[in-house]
């Protein structure tokens, strides 16, 4: 179960509205739909959560790129609404690499200078691999985790979520009253 919602921020505070993701395909869709909400270019959330498996937050500031955090980023692969916030640039792909193409290479851990034998006192063990498809994307949050820090929220409290994170992020914001009226 998904929910989402866009929050913009105007002169009289926070004004919330549900949104459809259906017909959105791409990060730029995405930020297209927040765009709308506010004409005058103010800031634009998007929250999106997947029960207690994975919420992203999207900022829309005007014009700017878009700034997206993901809470768990191989949960939201999953997920064809995690798919359009798992953009090439936040996995640190180049553009066009596929994960079929990384499947082929033998990423066990070691790039990041760990060696082959640290890991193997894992219980988990093979529990740990990624599934199919998934070895490009990283378990764990991705994107920008300061990308609330100006409006009150720290990066700290932000990696700490879980649950509603959405209606926490709310709640931290000033604008639980209104997130609710569309929840």
């Amino acid at each position: 179960m998904y929910f989402a919602a866009l929050l913009a921020r105007t002169e009289d505070g926070w004004e919330a509205s549900d949104t459809e993701l259906d017909d959105v395909e791409t990060l730029s869709d995405l930020a297209d739909l927040a765009r709308e909400a506010s004409p005058d270019e103010d800031t634009v959330l998007v929250l999106i959560e997947q029960e207690d498996a994975w919420f992203g937050v999207v900022r829309v500031d005007g014009e700017d790129d878009p700034r997206i955090y993901v809470s768990d980023a191989a949960a939201a692969a999953r997920s064809s609404y995690g798919e359009i916030l798992l953009t090439d640039e936040l996995l640190g792909r180049e553009p066009g690499d596929e994960g079929d193409d990384l499947d082929a290479l033998d990423l066990d851990g070691t790039e990041d200078g760990e060696s082959a034998d640290d890991g193997a006192d894992d219980a988990d063990g093979d529990d740990a691999a990624p599934a199919s498809g998934e070895s490009s994307v990283p378990r764990g949050p991705v994107g920008d985790p300061e990308i609330l820090d100006d409006l009150g929220l720290s990066e700290k409290e932000l990696r700490s979520m879980s649950g509603d994170a959405v209606g926490e992020i709310a709640e931290a914001l000033g604008a639980s009253d209104v997130l609710e009226t569309v929840r």
